[in-house]
């Protein structure tokens, strides 16, 4: 993809599925890569992956609720690479599955904390160092729940809501700067949190594959290639977008 070559991308929740594959993906298209991750382990690994092919990847330990550590990503690009000039704000918890009425604090405050303050956190420390720079590209995970209601869900609805709304907010405050401020819009993908969801309620799974028009599970490399194209020249004229990747799900 055009303009991805040679360029710094910061990727979190890069220990698997999504973050992962996105992760390879920008390596594979020519960019240093900051893996970021709460999962050492994960994280580790997914650097290894990219240097046993070739690529440039650094890892960073990373809970997106602390506004350090989102702090010392941007400067492990900056410090190691020389610019900033993509990120992929990807990490996200699903919470607890139960009822509008049974939902609790603490469950409500830890999904919000990580899925829409980690979001706003990450590109309040991003967005300076990508303008220093001249501009670049963010993509911010949010999901058809982003745009559509599910039941039993209501923090994870919320959260995914509110990163469309600072997607597009982000994205008209600095198009005129040279930043692009994109989301993706991930259907049911086959990763980690999806498997999760299927051992609690396998029927449940089952039906929304049935719903799907593609009739299967996304992968996440497919989620990937949406991601760095967005980051790429080739999506120049794109900003302020929430672009579902979901195979059909959401225009039923």
């Amino acid at each position: 993809m055009n303009g991805i070559d040679g360029g710094v991308a910061l990727v979190s929740g890069a220990a698997s599925g999504i973050g992962r594959a996105t992760a390879q993906r920008f390596a594979e298209e020519g960019a240093s890569v900051v893996a970021a991750d709460i999962d050492v382990e994960g994280g580790e690994e997914t650097v290894s992956q990219i240097e046993s092919e070739g690529g440039e990847a650094t890892f960073v330990e990373t809970d997106v609720t602390n506004e350090s550590d989102l702090a010392a990503g941007v400067e492990a690009a900056v410090d190691t690479y020389g610019s900033l000039d993509f990120a992929f704000n990807n990490a996200g918890i699903e919470g607890d599955k139960v009822s509008f009425s049974d939902q609790d604090n603490a469950n409500w405050n830890r999904v919000l904390d990580i899925n829409l303050n980690g979001v706003f956190f990450a590109m309040r420390e991003e967005i300076p160092a990508m303008l220093e720079s001249g501009g670049g590209a963010i993509v911010n995970t949010s999901s058809i729940a982003g745009i559509l209601g599910f039941p039993n869900l209501s923090p994870y609805v919320a959260s995914k809501h509110g990163v469309v709304g600072l997607t597009k907010t982000a994205a008209v405050e600095f198009s005129s700067d040279g930043l692009r401020v994109n989301a993706v819009l991930p259907g049911v993908i086959e990763t980690p949190m999806v498997a999760r969801s299927g051992e609690q309620d396998p029927e449940a799974t089952e039906q929304t594959i049935a719903g799907i028009p593609a009739s299967r599970l996304g992968q996440p490399e497919e989620i990937a290639s949406a991601v760095v194209w967005l980051c790429s020249e080739d999506a120049s004229y794109v900003t302020g977008q929430p672009l579902p990747v979901d195979g059909g799900y959401s225009i039923q």
